[in-house]
């Protein structure tokens, strides 16, 4: 079973940016793809961005096509989720999903991920 663990939350002001991070143990991590998701307040939890397992292909949510890049380096069994140009309402508690066995192309749906990490608060402030 992979074991996921988020980091990189934090307070920032709009216009600002930060890099969350998200560590996979266990498993093959090259074999799955990976995928961000977030929960704003009183929201239920929404598609961010995803990564091929190769990093060939991303997809991103309209709300944050432009601002955020999803990378990975599966030598170091890591993906990354880079956000620039925050605004208040990309305040959410973030997540990191492990799609497993995705060999090609990536998933938008939140029930097609296997394993989540327990989350990373982000808060923007005006």
């Amino acid at each position: 079973q992979v074991q996921l663990v988020e980091s990189g939350g934090g307070l920032v002001q709009a216009g600002g940016s930060l890099r969350l991070t998200c560590e996979a143990s266990g498993g093959t991590f090259s074999r799955n793809g990976m995928g961000w998701f977030r929960q704003p307040p009183g929201k239920e939890r929404e598609f961010v961005a995803a990564i091929s397992s190769t990093g060939g292909y991303r997809k991103y949510a309209d709300s944050v096509k432009g601002r955020y890049l999803i990378d990975r380096d599966n030598a170091k069994n890591t993906v990354y989720l880079q956000m620039n140009s925050l605004k208040p309402e990309d305040t959410a508690v973030y997540y990191c999903g492990v799609d497993y066995d995705r060999i090609l192309g990536v998933s938008t749906e939140e029930y097609e991920y296997d394993r989540w990490g327990h989350g990373t608060q982000v808060t923007v402030s005006s």
